[in-house]
């Protein structure tokens, strides 16, 4: 997904004069951003320096140097979910420092909407539905806001259903510590100004355990190898096809944004059982006092105010 953002994003802002091929492109990534950024720049002329996250392995870092990047990354903090802020502020001081860095604002830019377009277009040929229920990881907000406001442009009514980690600032789940939280690109310590709150029709929020169940069950019974944001959204997906009016027969769509390969070693290869669900989850909720691990979810039309949401920009 973050290729498409990256791609489409890069060509806009070529589009729009904003950039140039020889111009630094600079950002800040958890990984796959990185590599979609990485990519995207190869293709367009661009250089490319990333701030990278201490969970980019030396599998990624190679891909991305061996692509003409180059790599700064900053040691862990104390408390991974203040990582992200530091690493904004060291790209922050990169672009200061360089005068044709252009920081890609994966956050903040809804530049990074436009490479969606195409991904909705073909979805809406494909089912033929006047109404869809998307679920996806909220994350930085592009890929969310990207399909579902290009879906409605070409005429199909979405109920937009955004999926959480616990610890994360976005919807305001930051003070449930989740001990085994791994999910990158799900959630954040910090504000994204690309998450469209109104949008969404619920929420829901889940811990490690049941994003872990979801991954392994989409290998298990589709072949799928994806990430844990993934298995958390496919895990929403389902329950919210089993509980979708009996009136309405909409096809349920979920976003796997990306594939296994970095979590292996805690998802994969563990040998941790893998929890069974608990069929009286989620928990429905209708205040942030009420939030809670494994599994929460409330409607955000009727109840978002209850819950608090960052407003300021960084």
């Amino acid at each position: 997904m973050k290729v498409a953002s990256a791609l489409g994003a890069v060509q806009q802002l070529m589009d729009e004069g904003r950039i140039r091929p020889g111009d630094t492109l600079v950002d800040s990534s958890s990984g796959i951003y990185a590599y979609s950024l990485a990519l995207a720049c190869h293709k367009f002329g661009f250089k490319c320096h990333i701030v990278a996250s201490p969970s980019v392995d030396l599998t990624l870092k190679a891909q991305l140097e061996f692509l003409g990047a180059t790599v700064d990354q900053p040691r862990a903090t104390r408390d991974a979910s203040l990582d992200q802020a530091e690493r904004v502020q060291r790209v922050v001081e990169y672009v200061k420092d360089h005068q044709r860095a252009h920081w890609m604002s994966q956050y903040h830019d809804p530049v990074h909407y436009a490479g969606y377009q195409p991904i909705a277009q073909r979805l809406a040929d494909s089912l033929r539905a006047d109404r869809v229920t998307l679920v996806t990881g909220v994350g930085s907000g592009a890929s969310s806001g990207g399909l579902a406001t290009a879906l409605g442009e070409v005429g199909v009514d979405v109920d937009l259903i955004g999926v959480q980690p616990f610890g994360s600032v976005s919807f305001g789940s930051q003070d449930i510590s989740d001990p085994k939280f791994l999910i990158s690109g799900l959630g954040s310590g910090i504000y994204f100004g690309n998450i469209r709150y109104a949008a969404f029709r619920s929420v829901h929020w889940m811990g490690f355990d049941y994003a872990r169940s979801g991954s392994v069950d989409l290998l298990r019974h589709h072949g799928v190898f994806a990430g844990l944001s993934s298995g958390a959204a496919y895990l929403t997906a389902a329950w919210a096809l089993e509980h979708r009016p009996a009136r309405r027969g909409e096809p349920v769509v979920f976003v796997a944004a990306d594939t296994g390969h970095r979590y292996v070693p805690e998802v994969f290869a563990s040998t941790d059982p893998v929890v069974t669900r608990d069929p009286s989850l989620p928990l429905f909720i209708t205040h942030q006092d009420d939030l809670r691990l494994p599994w929460c979810r409330t409607d955000w039309v009727r109840h978002g105010t209850a819950f608090s949401t960052p407003q300021r920009s960084l």
